[in-house]
């Protein structure tokens, strides 16, 4: 919320006094302030004693169009004061066949679904383009050619509005994701932030300062998910179906290996080896052997008889790899404030297994709801509504990038 101070006598002037800016036009002055008592303190020492009477405080709303298009989803939201209004996202179905994203058709879909979404996302806000007070776009990482879709679209309106832009990094915003709901995580908290393409530590000491404290070295857990799903077989988005099955499945059934990575990073290529061998052994072992190699029948026959259990055990040693790294770094930092986001974070096991977890640690969790788990507009939204409050708004030059550092 924009807090506008308002006095009848003053001056033409501009100045900074306090880390905030006085605009002063004919009778008006207008600034961010907390209170007017505040504000009558600054204009007295700036403009000679004005009395507080003569102050008082109008309300005036920050309203932000986000767009996000990392990766395969083109996702448009709209946010007035840190409220999401609406939250579009059109899915890309094209690459199912192929079993993954294909980046060239992933670009191909957000140049013919991003202005339908974004359509949708004012249209359902109820707010006109005119009202929009800043563009925020995905500024980092992903895939380029999806990057350069969202992020020409968001800097043109920018450009024919005359309205600051603002870049948002999307792993920042899958942790702020935790602050959209109106119970919010009080500072300083981890995030556990897990993806397909990132697995991370995150500690939070405020909207804008954000430190990461342990990731992979190697691959993604959701990288582990999805692998796992192609190796059993089951269709491109496997990750969500190994969950599914899991619920039916005894997690104890097989036993695979937990890294031992030291301090809070974290490791899931040895893993993924594992289980690939285990699978190729139809269950008789993890390791490489030659005479241990299962006949193609043989495998399918096992995995037939076996998919929800293995889909159990698989999911159940990934989720205690996390939150074994989890406990520890609560216990490093002394801070029993939890939180989880990301895509792998709408699998019901790691959300189970926080929450008893929490239980246990006297832990309090936060879970985001699941449409704001895989990547979406709200979370950039919700982003770029704090970074608007830092005057934090980039030049129109500004470009994407794949691999942008968190805390850049």
């Amino acid at each position: 919320m924009w807090h506008i101070v308002v006095s009848l006598t003053c001056t033409f002037n501009t100045m900074w006094k306090a880390n905030t800016i006085i605009y002063c036009v004919s009778f008006k002055i207008t600034k961010i302030c907390n209170n007017p008592t505040n504000a009558a303190a600054i204009l007295k020492g700036s403009f000679g004693q004005i009395p507080v009477s003569s102050i008082f405080e109008l309300n005036m709303a920050v309203t932000i169009l986000a767009i996000e298009s990392s990766c395969d989803e083109t996702a448009a939201a709209v946010c007035i004061d840190g409220q999401i209004l609406s939250n579009f996202i059109a899915n890309q179905t094209v690459h199912e066949k192929y079993g993954g994203v294909v980046p060239e058709l992933a670009s191909r879909a957000h140049l013919q679904n991003i202005v339908p979404v974004v359509d949708a996302a004012l249209k359902t806000s109820g707010c006109a383009l005119s009202s929009i007070d800043a563009i925020a776009f995905t500024h980092a990482p992903g895939l380029i050619g999806s990057l350069l879709v969202g992020a020409q679209f968001a800097k043109s309106l920018a450009l024919a509005l005359d309205k600051p832009l603002i870049a948002v990094h999307h792993m920042q915003a899958h942790v702020l994701a935790n602050l959209i709901p109106a119970e919010k995580p009080a500072f300083p908290f981890l995030c556990l932030t897990v993806s397909g393409g990132h697995t991370q530590i995150v500690l939070c000491e405020s909207p804008t300062k954000m430190k990461v404290i342990g990731e992979t070295i190697d691959d993604a857990a959701g990288e582990a998910f999805d692998k796992t799903a192609k190796l059993l077989g089951l269709p491109y988005p496997g990750g969500p179906l190994i969950d599914r099955y899991a619920i039916n499945g005894n997690p104890k059934r097989f036993a695979f290996p937990e890294p031992q990575i030291q301090g809070l990073n974290f490791s899931f290529s040895g893993l993924k080896t594992s289980i690939l061998y285990f699978l190729q052994n139809a269950g008789t072992s993890n390791v490489f052997k030659e005479a241990f190699t299962a006949t193609a029948e043989e495998k399918k026959k096992f995995i037939d008889e076996n998919l929800t259990d293995i889909c159990a055990s698989v999911q159940y040693r990934i989720v205690s790899i996390l939150l074994n790294k989890l406990k520890k770094a609560a216990k490093e930092t002394g801070i029993n404030t939890i939180c989880i986001a990301g895509g792998v974070s709408a699998n019901s096991g790691l959300r189970n297994a926080l929450k008893e977890t929490g239980n246990q640690l006297g832990w309090k969790t936060f879970i985001p709801a699941f449409e704001y788990c895989t990547d979406n507009a709200a979370m950039i939204a919700i982003t770029a509504y704090y970074k608007f409050l830092e005057n934090d708004f980039v030049p129109l030059s500004v470009s994407p990038s794949p691999r942008a550092a968190f805390n850049n």
